[in-house]
């Protein structure tokens, strides 16, 4: 898959690789208290476990979104927006970005859990036609949050 241009020349959607681990790393810690480290993001990566979709805007990773393909279903695992770049549309534009590339490869699913206190990124995923279909209790180990399990039909 190509880089997608989403505004304009100063900002892009990208695959990241191997090459990209510690800028992915960096980021990720400066979005959440409880992280993926730099090896499990090599062996996932690796091994073809998930992929990751990075947002760049004027030669900063400033968004990520990770996710996993399995047959017909793809997994959203991780999206995250540096705290700076919040409500800008980043995570929006990583999720649009996703979906037409599972369109394309005729993915006709799509899941993923979220914190029952992270209302922005609920209100995102439901804005983007995920619908709550179940709850994981006290899934969360690093707040022990209920997870709400969400899904979506392409």
């Amino acid at each position: 898959m190509k880089s997608t241009e989403v505004t304009s020349r100063n900002q892009r959607i990208f695959e990241l690789g191997l090459e990209h681990i510690a800028e992915l790393r960096k980021l990720e810690s400066s979005c959440f208290d409880y992280y993926w480290t730099e090896e499990q993001f090599r062996l996932g990566l690796e091994k073809n476990a998930f992929y990751v979709l990075g947002y760049v805007e004027k030669g900063i990773l400033v968004g990520y979104l990770a996710y996993s393909l399995v047959l017909e279903e793809m997994e959203v695992l991780n999206l995250g927006v540096h705290p700076d770049f919040r409500r800008s549309g980043i995570g929006r534009s990583l999720m649009l970005d996703l979906m037409q590339r599972c369109r394309e490869m005729n993915i006709k699913r799509g899941l993923l859990d979220v914190k029952e206190t992270n209302h922005p990124a609920i209100a995102l995923y439901e804005s983007l036609g995920f619908v709550q279909v179940g709850i994981r209790k006290k899934y969360y180990p690093d707040t022990k949050e209920d997870a709400l399990l969400y899904d979506l039909e392409f």
